[in-house]
């Protein structure tokens, strides 16, 4: 389902001017604080009326200023997930979670109760009350609230923020779920790149109230041009990969792409299953012969796809692999003793992977 954001608006010295479109199913909007994150959810979710523009999910018309269309927020279908749960404090959880459904025609309701419970493992919680719940619980509970609305779409504003990195592991996999096996586009605000890398399916980058790039995940997280500075380290590609032997015999996972053999620290997964790993644009060396006598397990060839600067010493270097995008932030200096091009041929020495997430192949 396409999501179409075509607007403009301005909120006190605030001037935002966005033009978007995603098919992708999680799509996180991604920038520093104050680039207009919040305010483009609020204007798709009615909660802002733009000044000029065109929103729309699929062929449903949200807003047309020029044709006069306003949909009240009510009708929009949209579930939202706040930065802070708002769970209803003297409700249950199963009463929390029931309440979206009362304002969707009982003709138009889809979500199953049972099936959104297990889904984000909450079985347990239904007769408790918000304040006997940790963070992730309240967290998993609001996701479920939005979902059992039968939404069009599902907003999430930072829902995590308040979460440590252990909370947020904890319910990560819950949210791939619902990525993976719903059909409901989902719309994610961040602005960490380990969430978007793990998470987003596409990205638009905003930066003082307009886009400035807007492509699969794996095409903008490879660019650190586009990252806020202090985010730069972070920028690389994004891989997947297919198990083919959770267990070397050396305490290694081996595992293919279409680039080649990685073999990565052991994993708990069965042959089959599909992982997405990201690799750093920092953790990867170029070589422009094939390394002999090296400790490093991955070696990947391919070709120099392009070559960018990224300050006053360093250059990233675009590299294909078979249908992998690898980066790598070498020094200017090396780019000329390596005399690299476009097109040259190399070999791609990665140091070091990151496991963002991981999950069972579908069955034919």
């Amino acid at each position: 389902m396409t999501l179409i954001v075509a607007v403009q608006h301005r909120q006190g010295a605030f001037d935002l001017d966005v033009d978007f479109r995603s098919d992708g199913r999680l799509t996180a909007l991604f920038g520093p604080s104050g680039s207009g994150k919040s305010t483009i959810v609020n204007l798709i979710a009615g909660l802002a009326r733009p000044d000029r523009g065109r929103i729309a999910i699929g062929d449903q018309v949200l807003v047309d200023t020029a044709a006069g269309v306003f949909l009240p927020p009510y009708k929009r279908r949209i579930g939202y997930v706040f930065q802070d749960s708002r769970l209803f404090p003297h409700l249950t959880v199963s009463q929390n979670l029931r309440y979206g459904r009362w304002f969707t025609p009982a003709r138009e309701r889809y979500a199953d109760f049972d099936a959104v419970v297990g889904m984000l493992g909450i079985g347990h919680l239904l007769d408790r009350r918000p304040a006997m719940l940790s963070g992730g619980e309240k967290s998993r509970v609001a996701i479920g609230r939005a979902l059992l609305a039968s939404p069009r779409l599902i907003l999430m504003d930072e829902p995590f923020a308040s979460l440590d990195e252990a909370r947020k592991a904890e319910i990560f996999p819950y949210l791939e779920r619902l990525r993976d096996e719903s059909e409901i586009p989902i719309v994610y605000v961040s602005h960490s790149i380990a969430e978007v890398a793990r998470l987003a399916t596409d990205v638009v980058v905003l930066s003082e109230g307009r886009v400035s790039a807007s492509d699969p995940a794996s095409a903008i997280l490879a660019q650190p041009g586009l990252m806020p500075p202090e985010e730069r380290g972070e920028a690389g590609a994004l891989i997947d990969l297919v198990m083919t032997n959770p267990d070397d015999g050396f305490g290694l996972s081996l595992l293919t792409s279409s680039g080649g053999e990685w073999r990565l620290p052991k994993i708990d997964a069965t042959a089959g299953a599909r992982l997405r790993v990201r690799v750093r644009a920092r953790d990867v060396m170029l070589a422009v012969t094939r390394p002999q006598g090296i400790s490093a397990l991955n070696v990947l060839e391919g070709r120099v796809a392009a070559i960018a600067e990224a300050g006053r010493t360093e250059t990233v270097v675009t590299v294909h692999a078979g249908d992998d995008i690898l980066a790598a932030r070498i020094t200017r200096r090396s780019v000329e003793q390596l005399a690299l091009t476009p097109g040259s041929k190399v070999y791609a020495l990665i140091k070091s992977v990151t496991l963002e997430q991981a999950r069972t192949a579908p069955s034919a």
